[in-house]
């Protein structure tokens, strides 16, 4: 099939955490013979503060670790050729961070073209701010892909679209994968940007308080961190390393002996079942992971066994200083989680449900169109 999609950023992950799921797709998508073409604006905010902060030769070490990927741009201030973009197009799939103008014209242009269409929800908008999906025009659309059983069933709710697929994030567990035989250069890191006061008093408890209270080696990557963020760290003995590209992560997970994931409030107190891209990564990379509470309402991992929560911050600091004491444990949980990616969570997985429920579209507008067209 030809696949066209519409996306902020594959070129860039500075503060764009759905990066590693939409590359892993493209790979596994041209893997198996798709023909696919990503589509990204000049001047995106994610890809000018990367080039802004580290410089354009970024863009050449993505292509090193993404070889087969090469998203080409397009002017938002400018009238799209459609007629080239979409005119062979099977399946067109607009991400959500994107223009409600651009969700409106390709929804309009699926009567002239006869593509299948869906929409790919991966934030919290859909009970943070509700209005802004309702600036959408989905009339045209065949259905959404969102990331989590609870969207699902708000979208139905709420009847934003005719369909809706639960479709979570997943892992590339061909570059995201263990290298137990490197030298560990630390006890704990973490990888997560501060951003948008979403998580602030968390990360002071099951992240910053508990490393100062065990004295540890840690490391901390991310972005948008404030002054006061910064000198919290620095107080409690922890390096802050800056920003990190994706595709290093595996590089970085392997030189530590453990991770904790410490979700935002929104995922916490209004999407259960949603744990975000990080514990993907940490678990496919064979990290020993701790987790701050959440609930994994859809069951996608085996709590106790692929990871292992913290209620308080005071349970953090024993699981922490358990794992550490423990190689057994840490061998435990390291095995079991990377275990439970290969067997649910890869990014093949999440082709494997694209292309059925790509079948499954009930669109008789596009199947009317295919035989006009010849296709």
């Amino acid at each position: 099939m030809n696949f066209v999609m519409f996306y902020h950023s594959l070129y860039s992950d500075w503060n764009h955490g759905n990066a590693h799921f939409l590359r892993g797709i493209v790979k596994e998508l041209r893997k198996r013979g798709h023909e696919v073409d990503v589509y990204e604006p000049e001047g995106g905010w994610s890809l000018n503060n990367l080039i802004k902060d580290h410089g354009a030769e970024k863009l050449d070490e993505f292509r090193k670790y993404y070889p087969t990927l090469n998203p080409q741009f397009y002017n938002p201030q400018k009238k799209l050729n459609y007629q080239n973009i979409l005119g062979e197009a099977d399946v067109v799939i607009v991400h959500e961070w994107n223009s409600p103008e651009l969700v409106a014209e390709i929804g309009e242009k699926k009567k002239e073209y006869g593509y299948k269409l869906l929409f790919h929800d991966t934030h919290h908008r859909a009970v943070s701010d509700e209005e802004s999906i309702t600036k959408y025009d989905f009339s045209s659309y065949d259905g959404a892909l969102v990331f989590g059983e609870v969207i699902r069933k708000i979208y139905q709710e709420k009847k934003w679209v005719n369909q809706v697929w639960t479709w979570h994030e997943a892992a590339d567990a061909d570059l995201f994968k263990p290298n137990r035989n490197e030298d560990k250069e630390g006890d704990l890191v973490w990888i997560g940007n501060w951003g948008d006061n979403e998580r602030t008093e968390e990360l002071m408890e099951f992240l910053i308080e508990p490393v100062k209270e065990l004295g540890i080696k840690a490391k901390v990557y991310g972005v948008r961190y404030p002054e006061k963020a910064q000198q919290a760290l620095k107080d409690a003995g922890i390096e802050y390393g800056g920003w990190l590209p994706n595709y290093k992560v595996p590089e970085v997970f392997s030189k530590y002996k453990v991770t904790v994931h410490v979700p935002r409030r929104p995922y916490v107190e209004m999407l259960p079942g949603i744990p975000t891209i990080r514990p993907f990564e940490a678990l496919a990379c064979g990290i020993p992971l701790i987790c701050s509470p959440w609930e994994d309402a859809e069951n996608l991992f085996i709590p106790g066994e692929d990871y292992l929560m913290a209620k308080d911050g005071n349970a953090m600091s024993y699981r922490i200083a358990e794992v550490l004491k423990s190689a057994q444990l840490a061998q435990s949980l390291s095995e079991n989680g990377r275990q439970t990616i290969l067997e649910k969570h890869t990014c093949a997985h999440r082709v494997d449900e694209l292309e059925q429920i790509i079948d499954e579209i009930e669109s008789p507008l596009a199947d009317e169109m295919k035989i006009n067209n010849g296709k």
